[in-house]
């Protein structure tokens, strides 16, 4: 069925209270869900103090929720027109980093603007996302296998990409590509065209280790083999299975977790987070974390589905697919799976600039859902909202 014929009525414009009474309700619950583990695990982190972690955190996520609302009442239509421009403010910004960015931790990532501090790369994740699915929206599928076509978008995943390599953030970067790659596979782009660039990826890995920074090569190094340097690189990865494993089925309780409470743990308010939950809820508790984000997961995939415009389905999927890497990506990190790298657990690190770019991402998943019966044609857009 084409969704996209334009001999069919215009599409109707939604009343506020129709747009309310098709809010995914079950989505705002697991993400309140989510939100309140987080809040919990932060509280903990802080040996039962609210301050400096869990309170800001509470401010963030209201503030992120009404956020979260107002984008999801906006008409599809209005994120369909909007997606250039957004992804180009999130390339300006990456831009700005690097002439204006503040340090921290030995990488050049946040603006600060004295209020509140930005990190652009967490921008980016969403704007890549509507700006490829706004492209690949306007291609038939006979364009899709002209290669010619294919040379934009390669552009906006390669450049903001570079940009934050750059910063240097290694976490981020693949990411940014991988997101970028799953973006074309679901656009309809053939499989013998990935694996080209996968042949081409593997030749250009002796290439890139001389681009990577010293602590970068001994990240990957100390993956292969963390006993090497147990209380220097290897450290995070040694004690992050350590509490994992002394979480056992049931955990040892809340606030009762001794990596965490007697310092071994490091960045446990962001990056080991999830190790701090399941060494004092254990097992159970991990799968029971995990069993929110498949549900987030399966409403995503059920929105993707059931739009009818093909903007709404790519967005829909790409952010679903930056999700679950977000999540899998931390989560195989801790566990020692891959090496460490800077990709918080959504909803659940403290952080700010992160939380609110996963609220707007599941926002416009609201909105995709409301406007599910919206038709964009592909050769432009209706006027009428």
């Amino acid at each position: 069925m084409d969704f996209t014929d334009l001999s069919r009525p215009r599409n109707p414009r939604l009343k506020f209270s129709q747009k309310l009474a098709q809010i995914s309700w079950g989505l705002i619950f697991l993400v309140l869900a989510l939100g309140a583990s987080g809040v919990a695990m932060l509280y903990s982190a802080a040996d039962g103090n609210m301050e400096p972690w869990a309170s800001r955190q509470m401010v963030r996520l209201g503030f992120g929720l009404l956020i979260m609302s107002v984008v999801a009442l906006f008409d599809i239509r209005f994120w369909f027109r909007q997606s250039y421009l957004i992804y180009l403010v999130a390339l300006l910004l990456l831009v700005a980093v690097e002439v204006m960015g503040s340090t921290g931790m030995g990488a050049q990532r946040w603006i600060d603007l004295q209020v509140i501090r930005i990190q652009p790369s967490e921008v980016m994740k969403v704007a890549l996302v509507m700006v490829l699915a706004r492209y690949f929206h306007g291609l038939a599928s006979e364009d899709i296998a002209r290669p010619t076509l294919l040379v934009l978008p390669m552009a906006l995943v390669l450049v903001p990409t570079g940009l934050v390599l750059k910063q240097p953030d290694l976490g981020t970067g693949a990411l940014l590509l991988m997101v970028g790659v799953a973006m074309f596979f679901i656009a309809g782009v053939r499989m013998w065209k990935f694996a080209v660039l996968v042949v081409a990826g593997l030749g250009a890995i002796p290439i890139g280790w001389q681009f990577l920074h010293a602590y970068q090569r001994q990240r990957v190094l100390t993956f292969l083999n963390p006993e090497s340097d147990p209380l220097g690189s290897g450290y995070h990865t040694i004690q992050s299975k350590i509490a994992l494993g002394s979480g056992g089925l049931f955990g040892r309780g809340f606030l009762q977790g001794t990596q965490t409470h007697l310092e071994f743990l490091p960045e446990k308010q962001t990056d080991f987070i999830f190790t701090m939950l399941a060494e004092e809820f254990g097992m159970l508790g991990g799968l029971a974390l995990l069993g929110l984000y498949t549900l987030v997961f399966v409403y995503g995939a059920a929105i993707a589905f059931r739009s009818r415009n093909h903007f709404g389905r790519l967005l829909a999927m790409g952010l679903m697919i930056n999700l679950f890497l977000y999540v899998f990506i931390n989560i195989a990190m801790v566990m020692g799976l891959i090496p460490v790298v800077g990709v918080p657990l959504p909803l659940i690190s403290y952080g700010g600039t992160a939380m609110m770019t996963v609220l707007i991402s599941l926002g416009l998943m609201m909105s995709i859902s409301i406007h599910r019966d919206v038709r964009i044609p592909r050769t432009g857009l209706n006027t009428e909202l």
